[in-house]
This record gives structure tokens, C-alpha cells and sequence, in this order.
């Protein structure tokens, strides 16, 4: 069994909701405090084994897998998460930029906010990509072509009686 699926058994296992919030939040705090290090030190590499990378973090393995999968999408090169396993080499070369609309995203704002994010983006360039992202989830509508206007295929006719019949 893959430390993906692992991961995924260990959530589902939480019978109440009680219990699963309890492991959410125990997990997100783990998450953060990794993060935080990992920003801490942007300039390195983070490299090797998933179970090395778990012990070093403080994760168990499945939890590591779990977080992984959280920031898989923001890496240059994606990890196949169905393959992962303790000895799995892993490197997380992480785009910050896409880390950042990423978290944003996720509206995880306990990790958008992390302090160590001001020697990685400056404050411009993090609210440029904040405006950038919230334009993304404004939705337009295409103007309604009314029934006696010119049809927008360009024929010439009336909407009417072209494209509108």
C-alpha cells in the first residue's frame, strides 16, 4: 500500500467528526510549522527519502504523503503520489509564486500569512499575485445579443433571423 493511500485510510478512519476535526487540526499545525521551515530556508533544496523528509519535519510517513499532496501542484515537477512509498526519493523544488496563489487558493490564510513569505516575494509582488488571483475568480458574462440586433456571426442579418431562429 502506497503512503498516499495510507494517508487517505488515516483520514477516513476518524469515526466522529469530533475526532476527525481533532486529527485536521493537529495535522494543519504540523503543516504549518513545516512550511514555516521550509520558507525559513527557501534557498535550499528540500531533498530525500520520504521517510528521512517525515522524521525531519516531524510527520509520520502517511502524513508526510498527505503533505505532498498538498503542495504537489506548486512543485516544478510533480510527485506521483500512487508510487510514493518510505523509500522514495523526493525532491520539492517548489515555484513560490504558484505556492503563494496556491495557498491563496486554498484560502489557507494561516500559511499565506507565515512571516518568512517577506524574504521570498516582496509585499508588492504578493499583492500582485493576490489582485491577479481574485480577478481569476471574478465571472463575466457575455453581453445578451438582442433579438433585433445585428448577428454577432457577422452575416449580416438580424440575430432573429440567423443564428437566433
Amino acid at each position: 500500500m502506497s503512503l498516499y493511500q495510507q494517508w487517505e485510510n488515516l483520514i477516513e478512519s476518524r469515526g466522529t467528526k469530533e475526532e476527525y476535526n481533532k486529527f485536521i487540526q493537529e495535522y494543519l499545525q504540523k503543516e504549518k510549522a513545516v512550511y514555516e521551515q521550509i520558507l525559513a530556508n527557501h534557498t535550499q533544496t528540500v531533498s530525500g527519502t520520504c521517510s528521512e523528509l517525515a522524521q525531519k519535519f516531524g510527520m509520520s510517513n502517511a502524513e508526510f504523503a498527505g503533505f505532498i499532496d498538498g503542495i504537489n501542484t506548486s512543485l516544478t515537477e510533480e510527485i506521483n503520489l500512487e508510487e510514493l512509498n518510505e523509500d522514495t526519493l523526493v525532491t520539492l523544488n517548489i515555484d513560490y509564486e504558484k505556492l503563494y496563489w496556491n495557498m491563496l487558493d486554498a484560502q489557507a490564510e494561516w500559511l499565506y500569512t507565515i512571516p518568512a513569505w517577506d524574504n521570498i516575494l516582496t509585499e508588492e509582488r504578493r499583492k500582485e499575485i493576490k489582485k491577479e488571483y481574485n480577478q481569476s475568480k471574478i465571472v463575466v458574462k457575455p453581453k445578451k445579443v438582442g433579438r433585433n440586433e445585428p448577428c454577432p456571426c457577422g452575416s449580416g442579418l438580424k440575430y432573429k433571423k440567423c443564428c437566433g431562429k
